[in-house]
């Protein structure tokens, strides 16, 4: 299975969270850990690694802290992803060649390389403001009746 990191997740999730409040407005470590429910000393470390990449801006002294250096439809998955993970690559020979021996004769690096291209493409093409929806409240009612009328059809 491919993943994403959970530091990737979480930097997604730190700037919905900031993209929810005013355009501008300077967030701390601390209170965007305690709305997202996260860890202070990953947050942290997220912020800093979208920080270094001009996702976010750093603000220093007593009211400094991070804003967004955009707005998040302006921001793609792919440049978070990139922030916190580095590039973004299937196999590792497509980040670091010469890692494998087998790379000079291997027959699927060109393939690799073309699906590596494809997704990354893919996650350049999605915003951050996108992927990043309120979960609904579940309506008991309609889960009863839904329960309901699939036990009816089973008949």
């Amino acid at each position: 299975m491919l993943r994403i990191t959970k530091e990737s997740d979480y930097g997604i999730t730190l700037l919905a969270a900031m993209a929810e409040r005013a355009p501008g407005e300077i967030h701390t470590a601390r209170a965007l850990a305690d709305r997202a429910g996260l860890p202070l000393p990953m947050v942290s470390k997220i912020l800093r690694s979208l920080a270094r990449a001009n996702v976010v801006t750093s603000h220093r002294g007593v009211s400094g802290g991070y804003s967004l250096d955009r707005p998040a439809r302006e921001t793609s998955v792919a440049q978070v992803i990139r922030a916190i993970e580095g590039p973004i690559s299937m196999v590792q020979c497509g980040i670091e060649p010469g890692v494998c021996d087998q790379e000079p004769l291997c027959p699927s690096r060109v393939g690799w390389a073309r699906i590596s291209r494809e997704i990354e493409a893919a996650l350049e093409r999605i915003p951050v403001s996108e992927i990043c929806v309120a979960p609904q409240p579940r309506d008991p009612l309609r889960v009863l009746r839904a329960g309901i009328g699939a036990g009816e059809r089973g008949r």
